[in-house]
């Protein structure tokens, strides 16, 4: 299919004290995926959904422990078999909100993890690499030494080639480039960013992050906020936004700024796209980069030590050592 419509989806609940309150998350998620596609059936086909980071729980510990102990979540489950027979029954994909993953391979490791849904089950699981030091307890799949899966899946589906990042990944341009020279051709924010950085003057961290990371990798974002009220996500408040952006970082579609569910809905013309790709000699950023020329990437900085997941204290220290080898 080459010209779609995909929808950037907010939520607004409030945060779950135990996992036993997912269920009931899913279930509206699923409402409002099926109300973008039937709503929007007499106009045109919605077949890629987004929804926020957090969107299932948020993480309210600042331990591991309690947080394997009252939210963490195992991938597959009966949450993600909801959003499979969704899928299924209409035909379409959804980018999930994120989950707090525990895995028996790592077993005081929890991740920050969305899952690409489609009609025949997962396509493909990312695990944000670049936590929000020092306020995400979680591991980055990064920082275990004997991890063995892709750090940025792309997956290859009949809407596309699909990569997500999950928030502050996205202010790391080697995150989206990543994903850019592995094939995406769509990447989705699945994000929760809150004000100050949020969508709201004067810094609007988040257009300008999803418009310049759109434009420099010749990609369509689809972009999905954390939409919650302060009280209910403290200790932040959380500015939704949502949007979708074109590969030359034109807005297509947004949600005003502000708490409260919504849906924005903007066309995926992946023929243009392609054609773009195949026909410019200009601005074509991936094409033109001189790989060799940028050695930075060779210098080590948080890289990894060992299989066990690291905590904050020793992931300060070894920030420190990075700030030192910058001066």
């Amino acid at each position: 299919m080459d010209r779609f419509y995909a929808a950037a989806c907010q939520t607004d609940f409030p945060a779950p004290v135990h996992r036993r309150e997912i269920g009931d998350r899913v279930r509206r998620m699923c409402d409002m995926a099926r109300n973008a596609v039937e709503g929007y059936r007499p106009f045109f086909d919605v077949r890629l959904l987004s929804f926020p980071e957090f969107a299932h729980a948020v993480p309210i510990h600042d331990n591991p422990r309690a947080l394997i102990d009252h939210l963490a979540v195992e991938l597959p489950n009966e949450h993600t078999d909801r959003y499979q027979d969704l899928c299924r029954e209409l035909g379409i994909y959804i980018q999930t909100g994120t989950f707090l993953e525990m895995d028996p391979g790592y077993p005081e490791a929890v991740f920050n993890t969305t899952l690409l849904i489609g009609p025949d089950g997962i396509i493909s699981r990312y695990r944000k690499v670049n936590t929000w030091i020092p306020w995400e307890v979680h591991t980055s799949p990064h920082d275990l030494a004997d991890y063995d899966e892709p750090l940025f899946p792309v997956a290859d589906t009949p809407i596309g080639k699909i990569g997500v990042a999950i928030c502050y990944d996205w202010l790391f341009p080697e995150t989206i480039r990543q994903l850019a020279f592995d094939g995406a051709e769509i990447v989705v924010r699945v994000s929760a960013y809150m004000d100050p950085w949020g969508g709201t003057r004067p810094m609007d961290w988040w257009t300008l992050f999803n418009r310049a990371r759109a434009a420099e990798n010749t990609v369509y974002v689809v972009a999905s906020n954390q939409a919650a009220e302060m009280r209910n996500y403290p200790p932040f408040s959380w500015p939704g936004s949502s949007m979708v952006v074109d590969y030359d970082g034109r807005i297509l579609a947004q949600a005003e700024p502000g708490t409260g569910e919504a849906v924005v809905v903007a066309p995926i013309d992946l023929a243009a796209l392609r054609a773009e790709r195949e026909r410019r000699q200009g601005h074509d950023m991936r094409a033109h980069t001189r790989s060799e020329a940028y050695d930075y990437l060779s210098r080590p900085r948080l890289s990894s030590r060992g299989t066990e997941p690291v905590g904050i204290d020793e992931l300060q220290g070894r920030i420190r050592d990075s700030k030192n080898r910058l001066l």
